[in-house]
């Protein structure tokens, strides 16, 4: 699975998200017919992960995270313990605390 950042496309999205909610960073992706909301705030990363075709696999969600993980959040600044997942059949939401 590649990951692409698709940002340049989706302006009219981050800005909204950065104008209405408390991020500081907000960037997109896509892998193939999934696509994810990277959005680092203050005090929390969110992974929004969403395929309008099927339902995600569990494949999928580990290579994502393991993806974001690696290249986008600062794993010093997590407790991957406290991670929290909300899942839905075609959309994922992780929420990654910060600790202070």
């Amino acid at each position: 699975m590649k990951i692409i950042n698709t940002t340049n496309s989706h302006a009219e999205l981050v800005a909204n998200q950065l104008s209405n909610t408390d991020a500081i960073l907000v960037e997109t992706y896509s892998a193939g017919n999934t696509d994810v909301i990277f959005t680092q705030a203050p005090n929390h990363y969110e992974l929004l992960i969403t395929n309008k075709h099927r339902a995600i696999r569990q494949d999928e969600v580990e290579k994502i995270r393991t993806f974001f993980l690696k290249r986008k959040i600062d794993t010093s600044l997590i407790d991957q313990e406290k991670i929290q997942t909300l899942v839905c059949p075609t959309l994922i939401e992780m929420s990654i605390p910060i600790v202070k």
